[in-house]
């Protein structure tokens, strides 16, 4: 399996998974603009150090599952359900329904790197995403779960996530005044996305009956 590969795939999946705004770019991006960019950076480091940790771990849990088809199947179907009606709330609720955007608190002047680790810390929902994108991955076949495979697949990951984190410190201006980012338009882009995901989700499932 060829590494370099293996590396832009993490990376892509990465980059998709953090994409819509959420408490650790924004936080990044206002940390950026209200201390400066290597504040921002230290922000997103510390992030990316988390990173590592759980993409790892839901590798691992992925070379597991991989070996017991029965769960996979269930949580095949389990996931594309989720799938399934988050597209539906986002692409037909949730854009009559403006949200109030949160503003994360910063509380700490001090520590930027410190206080990246803990907020990604918290933010749980990589483990399973790159947990089931991992076995997706490995029933096409660009995957698998040798030793290498991991670490290349790891360190795409963190990149993707350290890039899309810069993308959004240093171009957020620009960013936020540009129509895609309103709430309705986001909404679009994140049920476009996990649209896409429960179509390849489908796919898998037919190929297994």
């Amino acid at each position: 399996m060829n590494i370099t590969f293996i590396f832009f795939i993490g990376l892509i999946v990465a980059l998709i998974g953090v994409v819509p705004p959420g408490l650790l770019n924004m936080t990044a991006a206002k940390i950026s603009l209200k201390e400066g960019h290597v504040r921002g950076v230290m922000f997103s480091i510390g992030v990316c150090v988390i990173v590592i940790i759980q993409t790892y771990i839901a590798a691992i849990f992925a070379r597991y599952l991989s070996m017991h088809p029965e769960v996979i199947d269930i949580l095949q179907r389990v996931a594309f359900v989720i799938f399934i009606l988050i597209s539906i709330y986002f692409l037909f609720i949730a854009k009559s329904q403006p949200k109030q955007q949160l503003q994360p608190k910063i509380r700490s002047k001090h520590s930027r790197f410190f206080q990246g680790m803990f907020l990604s810390a918290i933010n749980v929902f990589p483990i399973p995403y790159q947990a089931y994108m991992t076995i997706t991955l490995a029933s096409f076949g660009w995957l698998d779960f040798s030793h290498i495979s991991i670490v290349s697949y790891v360190s795409g990951a963190v990149m993707g996530t350290f890039v899309m984190l810069y993308i959004y410190i240093f171009f957020f201006e620009k960013i936020r005044e540009r129509s895609f980012t309103s709430q309705k338009n986001m909404n679009y882009i994140i049920g476009g996305i996990t649209g896409i995901i429960a179509i390849i989700t489908l796919i898998n499932i037919i190929k297994e009956i």
